[in-house]
């Protein structure tokens, strides 16, 4: 095999790539030296922006197949007919870290996907847990503020991240999954993943539903205590992208089954409680659970940089049969997401090829900006409506209409019968055997009990009594108990 030339940027031969041009032997550096500058400017841009949330990643190719007929409930092509199969991109992550933070830490995991559609991609950008902190995105800025470093330590703040907690009682079902034993998934193969929010599928016939993405691991759930979690990071910081990428490897293709929770659009004004508070799951009595396919995951990027970082997903990229519900973080997410990508990679991070579609043709009038790579031919025009026979609208909504009234203004949720935000997080408390409340109570007394402020503490302590009596108390005397020490 003949040996590869080394070129510059532009493509010329590079003559010597061990040496910088010098005025003689021993002289300076000479700013002709095309080679050294192009080089050194490059390295100096390598960086891009890190995502503010989700900034630790890993990401694998696969495919999803359907495995049972769901054309009663959505239109969307992809899930149209059994044994259909989409390719599919995933990317998992930490929430509140940096891009150098570690995998095996108590944190909630992100878990995104992009379908490679016949009409387009589309994005579900999810969690591994069904809930979230909050339910109303102008927190969200806040929230994610007390969580990261605090800006004169330069680290988490026990005093932050339960600080806002108190303020914000919806929090605590949240808590209570993120403090128990799912805190720390073993690796990204042995966690759920859930669509979180609630979104609509419309049927060819316009009825509309609303409805719950789970998707369960065939692995099984697998999950580390906090020692077993310190322990792995002192050995491998990078264990879950290292257990992904492996495992890819091996030819051990980790698999998920979705399954979605069906709730007919007529049902959800009456419902006990606001069925689009993220903060709230649906009881599974209500609303079982009905299978709809598998995902599989077999190829690993070639380029962490290119196909994890650069991987963009937006909430807001739907496709024909599936749309938002009036879910107030699903709302606010749908700009918050793009916008995050326009800002980190550009105007054109459409055209990167993670984020290309590759089952649908793209033909829009957007042109220009950094990084263009589609211009079109010289026939066509950037405007519309035109005489040049360019790409015209169908007429079709994606998604069936939503009815709404009332008038404009900052509104608390309407209330339903069982909205209330301690609950669920009591419920969860009672579903856990005798050992997994003991390690959910010392997780939590674990951190409470560093707060330095008594009023921060007694905030938070009254959440956990009112979800659960013994839940508070045990709470309240651990923390306790580790502040006489």
């Amino acid at each position: 095999m003949s040996q590869r030339v080394l070129t510059t940027e532009s493509g010329a031969p590079v003559a010597d790539n061990q040496n910088s041009a010098t005025a003689g032997a021993g002289g300076p550096l000479l700013i002709q030296d095309q080679h050294l500058l192009e080089k050194l400017a490059r390295f100096n841009r390598e960086r891009i922006p890190e995502r503010v949330v989700h900034a630790r990643g890993s990401g694998a190719y696969g495919y999803f197949e359907v495995t049972d007929d769901v054309t009663g409930f959505t239109r969307a092509d992809f899930l149209s007919e059994v044994g259909r199969r989409t390719e599919t991109f995933v990317r998992f992550s930490t929430v509140a870290d940096s891009l150098g933070g570690a995998d095996a830490v108590r944190d909630p995991r992100g878990f995104a996907l992009k379908f490679y559609t016949n009409d387009g991609n589309y994005d579900l950008v999810g969690n591994n847990t069904p809930v979230f902190f909050i339910k109303d995105p102008l927190k969200f800025p806040d929230f994610i503020h007390s969580q990261k470093r605090d800006p004169f330590t330069g680290r988490q703040e026990p005093d932050n991240v339960w600080d806002f907690w108190a303020h914000s009682p919806e929090s605590t079902h949240q808590i209570t999954w993120l403090m128990g034993d799912r805190g720390i998934p073993a690796s990204y193969r042995h966690m759920n993943g859930f669509g979180s929010h609630t979104y609509r599928w419309t049927n060819a016939q316009g009825e509309a539903f609303f409805v719950k993405y789970h998707f369960r691991t065939n692995q099984g759930v697998r999950s580390l205590s906090a020692e077993q979690g310190a322990e792995q990071v002192g050995k491998d910081a990078n264990s879950h992208q290292t257990d992904l990428l492996q495992a890819i490897e091996r030819g051990v293709n980790p698999s998920w089954t979705l399954h979605v929770q069906v709730m007919p659009a007529a049902e959800a004004a009456d419902y006990r409680f606001n069925p689009f508070d993220v903060t709230k799951v649906w009881p599974h009595a209500d609303y079982p659970l009905q299978r709809v396919g598998r995902l599989v995951l077999d190829r690993n990027p070639d380029n962490v940089f290119a196909e994890v970082e650069q991987a963009a997903f937006s909430p807001n990229n739907f496709v024909p049969g599936i749309g938002p519900s009036p879910d107030k973080m699903l709302q606010g997410r749908l700009f918050a997401y793009a916008d995050a990508q326009r800002y980190r990679l550009g105007v054109n991070h459409t055209q990167l090829p993670v984020n290309a579609p590759r089952a649908a043709t793209v033909d829009h009038y957007g042109r220009d900006g950094l990084h263009a790579t589609r211009y079109g031919s010289r026939q066509d025009k950037n405007y519309e409506p035109n005489s040049y026979a360019g790409p015209a609208q169908t007429g079709q909504a994606l998604a069936a209409p939503l009815a709404v009234d009332g008038w404009t203004g900052t509104h608390e949720a309407p209330a339903h019968t069982k909205d209330d935000d301690f609950f669920q997080a009591g419920e969860l408390y009672r579903l856990m055997s005798a050992d997994e409340k003991d390690r959910l109570v010392a997780n939590i007394a674990g951190g409470l009990s560093q707060v330095t402020r008594d009023d921060v503490i007694e905030k938070n302590l009254a959440h956990f009594h009112a979800a659960d009596a013994d839940y508070g108390r045990r709470v309240e005397e651990a923390v306790r108990a580790l502040r006489e020490d």
